[in-house]
């Protein structure tokens, strides 16, 4: 055995030791690295992500917070312009109160001068009377009851000479007249028979319980009466007929609303301002719906189909119009059937023929309203409405204020003769009329400060509501005045037409 060996074998393991302890070393020191590496990777991951999210708040933030902002000064903008236009409304306000002031102001400065102008001229009046009388007692050498007495006396003879002069002149005109005054008696006595047919077609009557319902009607200092008259544009007629009384208007319908809701309130008993303006308010509703019924059941009847709803909504308006005892809408439905019969006898088309004999007068139901013949506004109110143009022309023509284009219209105008049998020239007579009292409307609401205008008794009275916010009482007095004199300048009337101007200030509020 070699000596060596057991310290080779020595040397050997203390270099594998000193071998594997730095190898522990070093491999140690390597996963510690390691693991330091990546935890800092991790915090940075980590840091990141914090960084990120912390930006994202951070935008989120910003950006509700510039929503707030944009909100905040939308709102603050709409209060300044509210504030502006409640400042601006004040001002003008202001304006016009400080307006009216000076006005009123000037006005009793005015009044005050004019006031002592006339004391002073009546100061001296009086000073210049007494003077007189003084110089002419000391001319005449009389008292003044002696120069009274003989003053009396001529004034009696010469009163007797003028008296007896008068009774000879009254005397020879009554012999020199006496034919054309017993003329003008008959001549009165035939317009009164012939105004009959006119408070036929303009009036209604309302039959009541009991004769103190009239009382009730017309109110305490004719309360009543006055706001159902001015809400209703019509005039009620309160005379000796027992238990009735009677609704005047030449608009048919708003004499229906009229009648109506005065019959409601006569069954009710609650006549007052407040209750009467909703009930004409609930029965101009219920009259509407009426005025739509009538129209499609006409056209039914007629066996008419196609029309347009409001051609048949103008048609129902005829419901509440007559001509001379005539009912409107029944004399329009009888002339479409007389024409479908003619049509088909005379081989023409029955379609056309029934429409143009069924829309022939529709401008009846409208020619209180505008200005022109009722054929020529029948027309043209078709027309609007895509009629077939055969029939616009059968409405046109049927007067002969058109020539007729076709054998349909001819029909039209021969059904209408047949159905009607009444002289044309009486029916001019009527439309005369309703035109006249349709002008005195558009004259008196062609006033500034004029809110409604009704005429009543036929046209001798034409009631003017104001707005009281632009006429005050004394520019009621000048518009009264005013709109007469315009009449008198301008229309052509029988006898007097009556101007009264109504001026009524309401103040409402609502206990909340």
């Amino acid at each position: 055995m070699n000596p060596l060996n057991p310290l080779f074998t020595i040397v050997i393991v203390a270099l594998a030791l000193l071998v594997g302890a730095a190898a522990g070393y070093f491999l140690h020191r390597y996963q510690t690295d390691k693991a330091l590496r990546d935890q800092q990777e991790k915090s940075a991951t980590i840091l990141k992500g914090a960084n990120e999210q912390a930006r994202l708040i951070e935008a989120q933030a910003r950006e509700n917070a510039q929503k707030a902002l944009l909100t905040v000064e939308q709102d603050i903008k709409e209060r300044r312009a509210e504030n502006s236009r409640e400042a601006e409304r004040l001002d003008k306000r202001r304006t016009e109160l400080e307006n009216r002031a000076d006005k009123l102001e000037q006005r009793e400065q005015a009044l005050n001068k004019r006031q002592s102008a006339v004391d002073r001229r009546a100061n001296e009046m009086d000073k210049l009377y007494e003077q007189e009388v003084v110089k002419l007692e000391q001319i005449s050498a009389l008292s003044q009851e002696d120069a009274r007495k003989e003053l009396f006396a001529a004034v009696e003879k010469e009163a007797r000479a003028d008296m007896a002069r008068i009774y000879r002149q009254i005397e020879a005109e009554a012999r020199e007249e006496g034919e054309r005054r017993a003329r003008k008696l008959i001549a009165d006595a035939i317009q009164r028979v012939a105004s009959e047919h006119v408070a036929e077609v303009t009036s209604s009557r309302v039959t009541l319980p009991n004769e103190e319902m009239k009382g009730r009607i017309v109110g305490r200092n004719g309360r009543n009466i006055k706001a159902f008259e001015q809400a209703a544009g019509v005039d009620v007629i309160v005379d000796d007929t027992p238990e009735s009384v009677t609704i005047s208007c030449f608009d048919s319908v708003r004499r229906e609303i009229a009648r109506r809701a005065l019959t409601r309130l006569t069954v009710d008993g609650r006549i007052h301002p407040t209750h009467i303006e909703k009930v004409l308010e609930e029965e101009s509703k219920a009259v509407d719906k009426i005025i739509n019924e009538s129209g499609e059941q006409a056209a039914y009847d007629a066996n008419i189909a196609g029309l347009h709803p409001e051609i048949l909504r103008m048609m129902g308006r005829l419901k509440f119009r007559t001509s001379y005892g005539q009912n409107q809408l029944a004399h329009a439905v009888e002339v479409s059937k007389l024409a479908g019969i003619l049509a088909a006898e005379l081989g023409a088309d029955v379609e056309i023929s029934k429409q143009s004999g069924f829309l022939h007068d529709i401008g009846k139901a409208m020619d209180h309203n505008q200005e022109g013949t009722h054929a020529g506004l029948g027309a043209e109110y078709c027309k609007r409405y895509n009629v077939n143009a055969k029939v616009v022309n059968a409405i046109a023509s049927h007067h002969h204020e058109s020539e007729q284009e076709s054998i349909e219209a001819v029909i039209a105008e021969a059904a209408d003769a047949i159905s009607g049998a009444r002289p044309g020239a009486r029916r001019e007579d009527l439309e005369a009329y309703i035109k006249r009292i349709k002008n005195l409307e558009d004259l008196t609401n062609s006033f500034k400060g004029v809110q409604q205008s009704f005429a009543i008794q036929a046209g001798r009275e034409v009631r003017i509501i104001v707005r009281p916010e632009e006429i005050d009482d004394l520019d009621s007095s000048r518009l009264a005045r005013d709109v007469a004199k315009k009449i008198e300048e301008t229309m052509q009337y029988p006898g007097q037409i009556k101007v009264t101007v109504i001026r009524e200030t309401r103040a409402v509020d609502y206990a909340k």
